[in-house]
């Protein structure tokens, strides 16, 4: 009998995008472009807000396939929930994204879904980790992912610094995220950013055309 077989055998799910979350002095930045595609070819939407909010002050970007970050994160977000009613007080940040890595890791052989988790707490205050396919769990002060990643590594290497105003590090995610999307095919629209400090959170939105250029288009 004749065999045939898929491409998802042979080469896997590609997917794209481009997430970002940095930290800075008294909070923390985390931001995506807006772009999802299907297979990393067909673009299926160019305004899909792939920052999450799962607590008050707590975010995650999501990269990957799409249905399985919503999952998870729809998830975290009721355990988180009743987490914050037993303990009678707001989630703490790693609590979060121990959740998360604890969903990846459990489902790992079913998900194909990563996420950088940012937000603010009373104990450790700004914080930003990253939960990896599979399940890990890294703790860094600024940290990428998503295909755009490949593209802005030495501009984030070379231009992130400890102790950045809240202005610094709201326009060096946003450079991050223009020269990613200028360069990535599966990334792109408008870059979606939040701001968590002690104070509260604040939305930014860049669209398109207002996003910075470095070089001739």
């Amino acid at each position: 009998m004749e065999k045939h077989y898929t491409d998802s055998h042979v080469k896997g799910v590609s997917t794209g995008t481009t997430i970002l979350a940095a930290v800075f002095d008294g909070g923390v930045v985390i931001g995506s472009d807006s772009r999802a595609s299907i297979g990393g070819e067909y673009v299926s939407s160019k305004t899909i807000n792939k920052v999450i909010q799962v607590h008050d002050r707590i975010f995650c970007c999501i990269a990957g396939s799409l249905a399985d970050a919503q999952a998870v994160t729809k998830t975290a977000k009721f355990h988180l929930s009743f987490h914050s009613v037993q303990m009678e007080s707001p989630p703490l940040v790693i609590a979060a994204a121990t959740i998360l890595k604890e969903l990846c890791y459990k489902n790992k052989e079913e998900l194909q879904a990563g996420f950088l988790t940012a937000g603010w707490d009373k104990k450790k205050g700004p914080q930003v980790y990253v939960v990896s396919l599979g399940g890990m769990l890294v703790s860094q002060p600024v940290t990428i992912g998503g295909s755009g990643s490949t593209y802005i590594y030495g501009y984030v290497d070379a231009k992130y610094k400890p102790n950045m105003t809240r202005e610094e590090c709201l326009q060096f995610a946003t450079n991050a995220l223009a020269l990613a999307m200028g360069r990535d095919n599966v990334s792109g629209g408008v870059a979606h950013l939040v701001v968590i400090t002690e104070t509260g959170v604040e939305h930014v939105v860049v669209p398109g055309d207002k996003l910075p250029r470095f070089h001739d288009e």
